[in-house]
């Protein structure tokens, strides 16, 4: 018999419904994977952005942890928002031991709407302590600029593409960069692994349902990973499959702001 893969993630709760666990949950339900769930931060927020970020204490979130790894055989784990260093380093302390899982990091620094989702006293944990354990990290441009500062780069006159070569290269895993924060009609995302440079370019969509595109692209590279080993194709995949979220999204009509995108385009809503 064929069993379904378990997939794991690690990140807030979003009142809305449309990024963070909810995101993450509709994303693996869609690609046929089981989702389980860590919660770290509780956050209030709707279409027009984040009111408010509630982290769970450090030990809540390890105990969720090591419960369902203790017990859950996962083929690929996605983390999303950890806020605090506290919590950052108790996620690092239960997979330290991970030797196989694929991990997915969504670099989560702040919302849409400009709201801090990662302390600043925690960033050195993110990339010092977490990120080696990162098969793949999916930062967007402005993510990966702070990245780059971060360890003393100047970014100014890097392009896109060095960018990404230079994340790779000071983090030791794989890079996704997002090109969906550039302007123009043509969006292109930047994939650099240890072998090759590859992108991946399609038309813009015309939308203000994009809440939780960030989320859903990270869960379903994940889902992808955990059915098969291939980065490339996961990555591909997970493109194609967020890029058809957004199109299914019009008929989605959730708040006044950015809404979401539509996860499960056959379902009735």
């Amino acid at each position: 018999m064929k069993y379904t893969p378990n997939v794991l993630t690690i990140a807030g709760s979003d009142s809305s419904g449309g990024a963070g666990i909810q995101a993450d949950i509709k994303t693996f339900t869609a690609l046929n994977v089981y989702g389980a769930s860590v919660i770290t931060n509780v956050t209030a927020q709707n279409s027009k952005g984040v009111k408010a970020t509630y982290p769970l204490p450090a030990k809540v979130v390890k105990d969720q942890l090591q419960t369902v790894i203790s017990d859950i055989n996962f083929k690929a784990i996605k983390i999303g928002m950890l806020y605090s260093s506290e919590i950052i380093n108790e996620v690092v302390e239960c997979l330290s031991n991970n030797t196989s899982t694929p991990i997915v990091i969504d670099p989560v620094l702040t919302s849409s709407s400009g709201v801090m989702l990662l302390e600043e006293a925690a960033r050195t944990a993110l990339v010092e302590n977490l990120f080696p354990l990162a098969t793949l990290i999916t930062p967007n441009l402005m993510e990966a600029n702070y990245l780059l500062q971060f360890k003393g780069k100047d970014t100014e006159n890097l392009c896109t593409q060095n960018k990404a070569l230079l994340l790779s290269e000071l983090f030791a895993c794989s890079v996704l960069l997002k090109g969906g924060h550039v302007n123009g009609e043509i969006v292109t995302d930047y994939l650099q692994t240890n072998k090759a440079m590859n992108s991946f370019s399609h038309k813009r969509i015309a939308t203000n349902n994009t809440h939780g595109t960030g989320c859903t692209l990270s869960s379903a590279i994940a889902a992808n990973l955990a059915k098969q080993p291939d980065l490339f194709i996961a990555v591909k995949e997970g493109i194609s499959f967020t890029e058809s979220c957004i199109q299914n999204a019009d008929g989605l009509q959730v708040g006044n702001g950015y809404g979401p995108i539509n996860q499960l385009p056959f379902s009735q809503y």
